[in-house]
C-alpha cells in the first residue's frame, strides 16, 4: 500500500469514528460537529468562487451566527434559526457585495438544520435512527456508485463536470441505497415509507457531488481544500450530505409525521 493510499485509509477511518460518535451521543456533540464542519465549509466556498479574503472571513463570521443559534442549548431548529440564516445570506450579499458567496449560507445551513432535527426527534433511538438513515444512504450511495462504475463502466453521467461518473454508478448507487434503507426497515425500525424514498435521496447525494464537481472544475481546483489529508477539503467529504439530507428531513415531514 503507497503512503498516499495509507493516509487517506488512516484519515477515512477517523473520520467515520469521529462522525459515528457524535452522531451516537446526539445533542451538543453533534451540534458541535456540524457547526465546525459548516464554518469551514463557509471558508470553502468562498475559496471556490474567488472571492477576497476579507469577505471570506466576513462570511465565515456570518454564517456562525446561525449556526450557533442551533445549539440545543439555544433555540435548536426554530423559526429563530430560520431568521438568522436569511439575515446572514442578505448580510453576506449587501456587505460582501456578492450573491454568490451569500449563498454558501442556505448551502450549510439548510442541511445542518435538517440533520438536528431528524436527530432531534423522540425517542432519542428514533432520532439516532433517521440520522443515521439519512447520512448512511449517503455513505451506501458513494461505495456502490464506485464499484458498479468500475466494474460496469458504460455512457458518461456528466462529462464536462465530472468526467468519472457514469450511468451504472448512478444506478449502482441508487440500489445500494435502497438496500441500506431496507435493511433498516426489516432490522432497526425504519418506517417503510422512508426505506422506499432512499433512492430518491441517492439522487439527491449525486446530483450534490456533481454540484460541487462543477465549482470546482470552474475554480481549476482539484480539492475544495487541503484540510483533510488524501481526501481534500470537508465540502468534499459532505457535498452528497448537503443535498440528501434536506430532503431527507422533508420526506420524514411529508411521509411520516402526517
Amino acid at each position: 500500500m503507497s503512503n498516499e493510499l495509507r493516509t487517506r485509509a488512516v484519515v477515512g477511518v477517523v473520520l467515520i469514528c469521529v462522525a459515528l460518535g457524535a452522531l451516537f451521543a446526539g445533542g451538543f456533540p453533534f451540534w458541535l460537529l456540524l457547526v465546525i464542519a459548516g464554518v469551514l465549509m463557509q471558508g470553502e466556498w468562498a475559496d471556490l468562487i474567488g472571492v477576497s479574503q476579507e469577505n471570506r472571513k466576513l462570511a465565515m463570521y456570518a454564517v456562525s451566527v446561525p449556526l450557533a443559534i442551533l445549539c440545543p442549548y439555544a433555540a435548536g431548529v426554530s423559526w429563530l434559526a430560520f431568521g438568522l440564516a436569511a439575515a446572514a445570506f442578505f448580510f453576506i450579499a449587501l456587505v460582501g457585495r456578492s450573491m454568490k458567496l451569500a449563498l454558501g449560507v442556505p448551502y450549510i445551513c439548510v442541511p445542518v438544520m435538517a440533520l438536528l432535527f431528524l436527530r432531534a426527534q423522540t425517542p432519542n433511538a428514533y432520532g439516532l435512527l433517521l440520522a443515521l438513515w439519512a447520512m448512511g444512504l449517503v455513505w451506501a450511495t458513494d461505495i456502490g456508485a464506485y464499484f458498479a462504475g468500475r466494474s460496469i463502466g458504460g455512457p458518461k453521467l456528466a462529462p464536462r463536470v465530472s468526467p468519472s461518473k457514469t450511468w451504472s454508478g448512478l444506478g449502482g448507487g441508487v440500489l445500494a441505497a435502497l438496500v441500506v434503507g431496507f435493511l433498516l426497515y426489516r432490522f432497526a425500525g425504519l418506517p417503510i415509507q422512508l426505506a422506499a424514498a432512499s433512492g430518491l435521496l441517492a439522487v439527491a447525494a449525486q446530483l450534490g457531488d456533481l454540484l460541487e464537481s462543477w465549482m470546482k472544475r470552474r475554480a481549476g481546483v482539484k480539492d475544495s481544500g487541503t484540510l483533510l489529508p488524501g481526501h481534500g477539503g470537508v465540502m468534499d467529504r459532505l457535498d452528497g450530505v448537503v443535498a440528501a439530507a434536506p430532503l431527507a428531513a422533508l420526506c420524514y415531514l411529508l411521509l411520516v409525521l402526517p
